[in-house]
């Protein structure tokens, strides 16, 4: 019979307190990325920072986001999938949010490259719960 020790106990304790609810950190991965989508459509809007005010949603926005990003990896969320999810979600919500507010151009061969990450984030994450 094994018996565990109290280390072990208290490594098991901190790995399920870490990890958590995996839908909460889905959640704080996409506050993470609203986050990211607005620091950036802000830096933007800053036009090269000639409009200082829009510094501080810029700067803001990104140390929130690599904070709760932070978290996402430490609730126990593999890396590349995060990281994979953050870029391609944040990339189509930019696209999109900068099409409407800045009239930049969204054409067909950028759609059918989102439509290829979000492919490419489907299989990752399929592949984030597989043992190699």
């Amino acid at each position: 019979m094994m018996h565990m020790s109290e280390i072990e106990k208290r490594d098991a304790r901190d790995g399920v307190r870490k990890r958590g609810n995996m839908a909460i950190t889905w959640l704080l991965l996409f506050v993470t990325i609203g986050c990211e989508v607005v620091a950036t459509l802000s830096l933007r809007a800053s036009e090269g920072f000639s409009k200082p005010l829009w510094a501080i949603p810029v700067i803001a926005g990104y140390v929130v986001c690599f904070w709760l990003l932070s978290i996402v990896l430490e609730r126990g969320m593999p890396t590349a999938l995060a990281y994979g999810v953050w870029s391609c979600v944040g990339i189509i919500l930019t696209a999109f949010a900068a099409r409407l507010l800045f009239h930049d151009p969204l054409n067909a061969k950028m759609l059918a490259g989102m439509a290829i990450m979000i492919i490419g984030i489907i299989v990752m994450q399929s592949g984030a719960h597989t043992v190699a």
